[in-house]
């Protein structure tokens, strides 16, 4: 179950957390996965530690902020591998703040890459999944794509609207033999986490109160996160498309 055998993957910001965690899942699982992030020295170390599994992996820098380098990178996976089966959007970046704590500059750069950079990337595969009538596209959205996060105006507001794009495609291709689908993270232990951690002026309070919110008192790891896309990737989940798979340790369970 859940094998991705001659599957050819493509994982966007999958240099580090979830990313890397889910070009691995995929690699073990048999897929031949494209690593892409803007960082090259982590994304090259996600590459070599598949590598290094006897998984199936290459390495492109990518910049989801860039219709032409995603247009670029998209040319090279074709000329590489002559199709894309499973896409997965998952670089975001993002910003702790209150409406009057953020600028119109801090709302430009997450909506750059959370949504135009979804778009971009998924536009740059599309006309060959519609060509070939096939194709699987998960997107990663966040429990702040589902309910409000306090202190999370921006970031909030661009993971809905990856939500409503997850949906909207769902409807628009669903007899052209493509799946799109989004994952809505709650709290998960990466280095992204991490980061937003210190800019609270008392970070491991932040985090005490980040592990509480979820009903099971801690945060979730990216092999948990991987999982679901793992599932989602596969041919056992052909029923599935337009969802938003949540996994949030129970953080909405109550709202």
């Amino acid at each position: 179950m859940f094998s991705l055998q001659k599957k050819i993957a493509l994982v966007t910001g999958a240099g580090s957390g979830i990313g890397a965690a889910i070009a691995e899942t995929f690699a073990r699982a048999g897929a031949f996965v494209f690593v892409t992030d803007c960082d090259e020295k982590s994304g090259s170390e996600t590459t070599d530690r598949l590598k290094a599994q006897k998984g199936q992996a290459e390495f492109l820098a990518l910049d989801v902020t860039s219709e032409e380098h995603c247009r670029r990178v998209a040319k090279t996976v074709f000329d590489s591998q002559g199709r894309m089966d499973v896409l997965v959007n998952n670089a975001g970046i993002g910003h702790v703040g209150t409406m009057m704590q953020t600028s119109g500059a801090d709302l430009d750069r997450l909506y750059a890459v959370n949504v135009r950079g979804v778009f971009n990337v998924t536009k740059a595969f599309l006309a060959d999944m519609l060509k070939r009538k096939s194709g699987n596209i998960i997107n990663l959205a966040s429990i702040g794509g589902v309910v409000g996060v306090r202190d999370r105006v921006a970031y909030c507001t661009t993971k809905f609207a990856v939500a409503g794009l997850t949906k909207s495609m769902a409807l628009d291709h669903a007899q052209d033999g493509i799946r799109v689908n989004c994952i809505c993270p709650g709290r998960v232990e990466t280095p992204f986490v991490a980061a937003r951690l210190k800019e609270y002026p008392d970070p491991e309070q932040a985090r005490r109160e980040m592990s509480s919110t979820q009903a099971v008192g801690r945060m979730g790891r990216p092999e948990e996160i991987a999982a679901a896309a793992l599932y989602l990737a596969s041919d056992e989940s052909a029923f599935v498309t337009g969802t938003e798979f949540i996994i949030d340790g129970g953080f909405s369970a109550g709202k």
